[in-house]
């Protein structure tokens, strides 16, 4: 402010001398006045470039300026430039926030006081098949169709969740999302959505388990108990006791397989995949699987089947015994349970051309139609219900098959035709396989 007067005076000083020297003392009032008013243009034109500057606010141009001025443009320079890291920082934090937001497995979706669009993550124009871009400001009414949805968010009661079917949702392939709104600021919603499919699968998985489980036991148990209030109530020979009593510990061994499969599946589930372990040669595995399918079928099929091994080079498998054991059996029994009596049944381990250890048990069976060959492995699953209970299937074989596979890194496939048999097998990768050195 000093150095303001200062040069005020300067100019009026020497304005005033010009007056004096040229002229009379009039003339030095009037030069005094000419100066003060030049002064006061040139302090304007520099209030001016301030306010210029301060319009556009760009800390790259630097106006031409002196004293008050000057240390004006300096403390204004200082305060816009702590605001613009101000704003890089918020800038840089929403921006991070908007990128949490954008990876998270939940779909958000921001709607204004009107319903309309105004954010939404890739997960829910995933799940509700919005453009990302395009549908910003749509009302959401008009993009989600579901009347569950129109009333929820007519009725404006969002303390619960509710659940409308998903993109291409049919009932083969059903898709539910689950929808929650939650209102904040000023008539502004914040919409979340979750992918509840497998959840939903999840839990109707356990309900047909339960079922499944159930209605096994239950059939066996009806006979037991049946012939038991018979021997107990109503005198019977000695034939028909014995009759009774066989019938009654069939029905207790199937009621013992299921529940050992149960465990065996159980056990794939809950315990650690093998690791490289001990070598088996495929000799060793073969031989006692055969035996027992042979002995299987001269119980069930009379006559029995034909049973042939098909012997390769030999080589060794790394894996769990017990395990590769129970899939091969369970491979083995489904053939004989299912190729009418006298029919053949090929099987063995060999080598294929991409390194991978393939066992295949391949039969002359009545074959298995295209349409439920997808959903073999589902437990309980069955093709042919009254001919698995005949030969004492628990429906559970080859969704322990299944996981026996994978939990060894493998794959388990199957080939079938109606009218020309079946081929099921199990490949393992070239990492579990090592052919064996002749001594």
């Amino acid at each position: 402010m000093t150095q303001r007067l200062m040069e005020l005076l300067l100019f009026v000083a020497l304005a005033s001398a010009w007056g004096l020297m040229h002229a009379s003392a009039g003339w030095a009032v009037a030069g005094a006045l000419a100066g003060a008013l030049l002064w006061s243009l040139l302090d304007g034109l520099r209030a001016r470039r301030l306010l210029k500057w301060l319009a556009t606010a760009d800390t790259s141009q630097t106006p031409k300026l002196r004293g008050m001025w000057a240390e004006l443009y300096v403390r204004s320079q200082k305060v816009l430039k702590n605001l613009e890291r101000k704003i890089q920082s918020s800038d840089a934090r929403l921006a991070n926030f908007l990128a949490a937001i954008q990876a998270s497995p939940n779909g958000v979706i921001l709607l204004d006081a009107d319903g309309r669009i105004e954010w939404v993550n890739l997960t829910a124009a995933h799940q509700l098949g919005f453009d990302q871009q395009k549908d910003v400001g749509q009302y959401i009414q008009n993009l989600v169709r579901s009347p569950i949805f129109k009333t929820y968010i007519s009725g404006g009661d969002f303390s619960t969740e509710i659940q409308i079917g998903g993109i291409g949702a049919r009932p083969s392939v059903p898709s539910k999302i689950s929808v929650q709104i939650h209102p904040y600021g000023h008539k502004r919603k914040l919409m979340l959505t979750r992918d509840v499919t497998a959840v939903e699968l999840a839990d109707t998985m356990r309900r047909d388990f339960v079922a499944n489980v159930s209605h096994e036991i239950r059939t066996p148990l009806t006979v037991l108990s049946g012939f038991v209030e018979t021997l107990q109530h109503i005198p019977v020979t000695e034939t028909d006791r014995n009759i009774y009593l066989g019938m009654m510990s069939q029905q207790a061994q199937r009621m013992q397989m299921l529940v050992s499969d149960l465990l065996t599946l159980s056990r794939l589930e809950g315990s650690p995949a093998p690791g490289p372990g001990d070598w088996i040669d495929t000799d060793e595995l073969m031989a006692p699987a055969v035996e027992e399918t042979r002995a299987l079928s001269t119980v069930i099929a009379q006559p029995p089947h034909e049973i042939t091994q098909v012997a390769e080079t030999a080589f060794s498998i790394s894996g769990n015994k017990s395990e590769l054991h129970s899939a091969m059996s369970n491979l083995l029994s489904n053939a004989v349970r299912y190729t009418p009596a006298g029919g053949s049944i090929r099987t063995g381990w060999h080598l294929r051309p991409d390194g991978w250890a393939e066992f295949f048990v391949e039969d002359s069976g009545p074959g298995i139609a295209a349409e439920h060959l997808p959903r073999l492995t589902e437990r309980f699953y069955r093709v042919d219900r009254s001919r698995s209970r005949e030969t004492g299937g628990t429906g559970l074989g080859l969704a322990i098959v299944k996981h026996v596979a994978q939990r060894h890194g493998g794959q388990f496939n199957v080939t079938s035709k109606t009218g020309q048999g079946s081929t099921f097998s199990i490949a393992l990768p070239p990492s579990r396989v090592r052919e064996n050195i002749p001594s």
